[in-house]
């Protein structure tokens, strides 16, 4: 069993994440370079140490961004910089397909490709969707609170978020889906950390941009990776009871 979730998991992750890896070639990672101008442009005004801006922020959506505040290394932009974001993708693709399959099988579900569809949206809901509502992806050159702040308020958020769904579509009774909704809403009446004085440096048509594409991103990769399990754990079992 270990070795067939492995197994499904990274294969289901590496043909997702490359595809996904291509359409973010042709999206999001040239409104970043775009940003990036904004950006370099302030700093030759006003010197400030840059923060490393890969593109593990567009996956996640904000939530589990890959900042490093203190960064001094970069990869360089062309063949290198293509390299990195898409290897972030396929990790990240990866990490989904076993974040579906120890869900389902902790839930005893049956693992095809319509349920795992459905876990995969599900996923997204919890894990992007929901958390951007308040912590909307960001391209570089925006202004943002304290990381530590914003990574507590994605964590929180997206668990409540997918403990809330769960009972909500699982349990029958209605207090419980109840509990279930006012515990989704507990992190938005809280509300996420913000800076006192928001100030980008990019234009809001470009940042409104990235954001939406950011999301569809994310949202074609959660998917991918969910039609990826739902075929290849048929097979890898039929394969595995042949044997």
């Amino acid at each position: 069993m270990v070795n067939r979730v492995l197994a499904v998991s990274l294969l289901a992750g590496l043909l997702a994440g490359l595809i996904v890896a291509a359409l973010q070639h042709v999206t999001t990672t040239p409104l970043i370079l775009k940003a990036e101008t904004y950006e370099a442009a302030l700093r030759a005004v006003a010197p400030t140490q840059a923060a490393f801006s890969g593109e593990a922020k567009i996956i996640l959506a904000h939530g589990g961004e890959a900042h490093a505040d203190h960064a001094e290394w970069k990869p360089q932009d062309g063949l290198q910089r293509t390299l990195f974001t898409s290897l972030v993708t396929i990790a990240t693709a990866i990490g989904f397909a076993a974040l579906l399959l120890a869900g389902m099988i902790a839930a005893n579900d049956a693992i095809d490709e319509k349920r795992a569809m459905i876990w995969a949206a599900c996923g997204f809901i919890a894990f992007g969707l929901v958390p951007a509502t308040g912590l909307a992806p960001e391209l570089p050159g925006a202004a943002s609170a304290a990381l530590e702040q914003r990574q507590l308020w994605w964590i929180v958020t997206a668990l409540v978020t997918a403990g809330g769904l769960f009972v909500f579509l699982r349990m029958e009774a209605a207090w419980l889906r109840a509990l279930a909704v006012l515990a989704m809403l507990v992190p938005h009446v809280i509300g996420a950390p913000h800076p006192a004085a928001p100030e980008s440096k990019v234009p809001a048509e470009v940042a409104a941009h990235f954001a939406a594409l950011s999301l569809a991103i994310q949202a074609a990769l959660w998917l991918a990776t969910g039609f990826a399990v739902g075929r290849l754990w048929p097979w890898f079992t039929r394969r595995a009871e042949a044997q």
